[in-house]
């Protein structure tokens, strides 16, 4: 969700007040999501990066995390949608790491899910879900050619969730920064020059149809999936 910054700057504000509409706009994209069928939106809140930010800066994120925690979690569990924190958390204070597990208890169930990624970095991921590996290894729970993708694939922080198949940024800029990186193996990319707090329901609606228009592959030929569309078995 990048680009609250900037936002503010546009508009002659300090950098809080972007971070402020882009939890704004945070409401309008789910309910767009919802519309469309999207099973599970995953929200690049605050990256392992993001610490390198000024200290007065960070703090303000963390005290918007924690009012969106406290004031979104009975909606979400109202509209049927299951919030779900990933990242590190070693990081946060004791009344941050509260708020998340209270969220996560009011809004554990539903049709759909929110993920909030904070203090996440797919890095980490990767790396959290070697050690889990390499510790069974150790522990002669596994063998060393038990070690596959998919067992890997297995302690990923998104585990439980759908496959990837979108992945999109905001802001103009045209990288990923260490976002989703399992994940996002086979997922489609889509950027948008749009700001996050200008990134509105409209704006999602145009990235769903853009996935849509695209064919998706996996390895196989253009010749092959459309065969498989039309119900013909792949040759």
């Amino acid at each position: 969700m990048d680009g609250n910054n900037r936002w503010a700057k546009q508009r002659g504000k300090q950098g809080i007040a972007g971070h402020r509409a882009g939890v704004e706009r945070i409401r309008e994209v789910l309910r767009a999501c919802r519309e469309h069928g999207v099973q599970a939106l995953t929200l690049f809140a605050f990256s392992s990066e993001n610490w390198r930010r000024p200290p007065t800066e960070v703090d303000a994120l963390m005290g918007l995390f924690y009012t969106y925690l406290k004031k979104e979690a009975k909606k979400l569990r109202d509209e049927g949608v299951r919030l779900k924190v990933i990242g590190s958390r070693e990081r946060f204070n004791t009344r941050l790491l509260d708020a998340i597990v209270e969220a996560e208890e009011i809004a554990r169930d539903g049709d759909a899910t929110l993920v909030i990624a904070a203090d996440y970095g797919g890095k980490w991921d990767i790396a959290e879900a070697a050690k889990v590996l390499a510790s069974k290894v150790v522990d002669g729970e596994l063998n060393l050619d038990d070690v596959t993708e998919e067992a890997l694939e297995r302690h990923i922080s998104t585990a439980e969730l759908p496959p990837l198949d979108m992945l999109i940024r905001t802001g103009g800029e045209i990288r990923i920064s260490n976002f989703l990186l399992w994940q996002a193996a086979y997922a489609e990319l889509y950027f948008s020059d749009l700001l996050w707090p200008e990134f509105d329901a409209s704006a999602m609606h145009s990235a769903i149809k853009a996935y849509c228009n695209r064919q998706r592959r996996f390895g196989f030929t253009g010749d092959q999936i459309e065969q498989f569309s039309e119900g013909k078995p792949l040759a």
